[in-house]
């Protein structure tokens, strides 16, 4: 029987491929796709060898549109062979086929990946032995999928992903096969450590200039920061999440791919169902769309005019965040946060009491940033803005 599989093009994707190369050496032919390409692949395969049943088809880490998900489960009916594997919950319902194995969390509890179930199938099925370094291999690959990577400061998995993008897909799939059968546990050389912290200095230096370029808007009741980026997707948003808290996702713009990748930071948001409404999907902390003409008009056009979004001032001395901060944004707008009487936190816009009141500082600087897309100001802002207080008390 022949083999075929179509997979994802990103790291667990990939790492799909390997995999089943790993387990048919000399009968497996792998296609990577992108989310769009995966379709029309399928259509072709079903008008090629629609009618023949000595191939077993393949299918990890993406799911088929309503048209194609028919058409396969006929193809089955008539003695087809189809194994559909993937962890996103947006095709869950993959679960109501023979063919389809869909789990979002793995039998301990953890998140899962397309590779964590592919490997789990494959051992399963004897297609293939567990060994030390496949083990490592798969964690590494689920874990950076999942952003577990970062709960624990397992850097090791990020710059395996960051070498996947570094090189072309046949030399990566090449140089992994051949450390899995040929190594006992996984490591990189020492070439590989050379280029990959020059790497991680060049996205320190992208992130930088990005941070300047945010912008934030309210998107389905959503406050949401809107970049436009070509690349580093799953760093920029992890840093850009971090460095705005305030914020519900993050949302980066690529325009030549005519792409949304949307990230977020914070459990209370699922950025799949952000996704979803034009007409994406993916994980609740990692997900994304095309630019198609509604997303064009809410995450392009609108925000055009808006201004980027005020950075906090580092370094500060006086101004920082412990009983009286001062804050402004791009309109020249000043604000003052403080703790009044009854300990609550107020805030004063251009030296007028807001009516709100707010139980501590972090939800008080939340409501000030969501509301004014206002920065921490340097430590002479403060004092200016005191001195100008004082002065109207005379």
């Amino acid at each position: 029987m022949q083999n075929q599989l179509f997979t994802h093009n990103d790291l667990d994707g990939v790492s799909c491929g390997i995999l089943a190369k790993y387990a048919f050496p000399t009968n497996i032919e792998v296609h990577y796709h992108s989310v769009n390409s995966l379709d029309y692949q399928v259509e072709k395969f079903l008008n090629e060898f629609g009618k023949k049943t000595n191939f077993q088809l393949y299918i990890t880490d993406l799911s088929v549109n309503k048209e194609n998900e028919l058409k396969l489960n006929e193809y089955t009916s008539k003695g087809g062979n189809i194994q559909l594997i993937d962890h996103h919950k947006t095709a869950l319902h993959f679960n109501e086929y023979e063919w389809g194995i869909v789990k979002v969390e793995e039998a301990e509890g953890k998140l899962a990946s397309a590779t964590s179930l592919f490997y789990t199938y494959l051992v399963e099925r004897n297609f293939i032995q567990p060994t030390a370094i496949l083990d490592e291999y798969v964690e590494l690959v689920r874990q950076y999928d999942t952003w577990e990577w970062e709960k624990n400061d397992n850097f090791l998995a990020k710059r395996l992903n960051d070498l996947l993008y570094m090189q072309s897909i046949e030399e990566f799939e090449e140089s992994m096969l051949e450390r899995i059968n040929q190594q006992a546990h996984f490591s990189f050389d020492e070439f590989e450590e050379k280029i990959l912290a020059i790497e991680e200095k060049k996205t320190d230096r992208y992130i930088r200039r990005k941070r300047r370029e945010l912008v934030q808007t309210t998107i389905n009741d959503l406050c949401v920061g809107i970049v436009h980026a070509e690349s580093y997707h799953s760093e920029l948003g992890n840093a850009l999440g971090k460095e705005y808290p305030h914020l519900d996702c993050i949302s980066m713009l690529n325009m030549g791919s005519k792409k949304i990748s949307f990230r977020t930071i914070h459990d209370h948001v699922d950025v799949s169902d952000l996704a979803s409404k034009y007409g994406g999907g993916g994980h609740a902390k990692a997900s994304g769309c095309q630019i198609t003409k509604e997303a064009y008009k809410e995450f392009v056009e609108k925000p055009f005019s808006i201004k980027s979004l005020k950075e906090d001032s580092r370094n500060n001395q006086y101004n920082n965040k412990v009983r009286c901060s001062h804050y402004e944004n791009k309109e020249d707008d000043q604000f003052l946060l403080y703790q009044d009487g009854k300990e609550q936190w107020i805030i004063e816009k251009n030296h007028v009491l807001l009516p709100e009141a707010h139980p501590s500082f972090e939800t008080a600087e939340r409501f000030l940033k969501r509301s004014f897309s206002a920065g921490l100001s340097k430590d002479e802002k403060l004092i200016d803005y005191l001195v100008q207080s004082y002065d109207g008390m005379k």
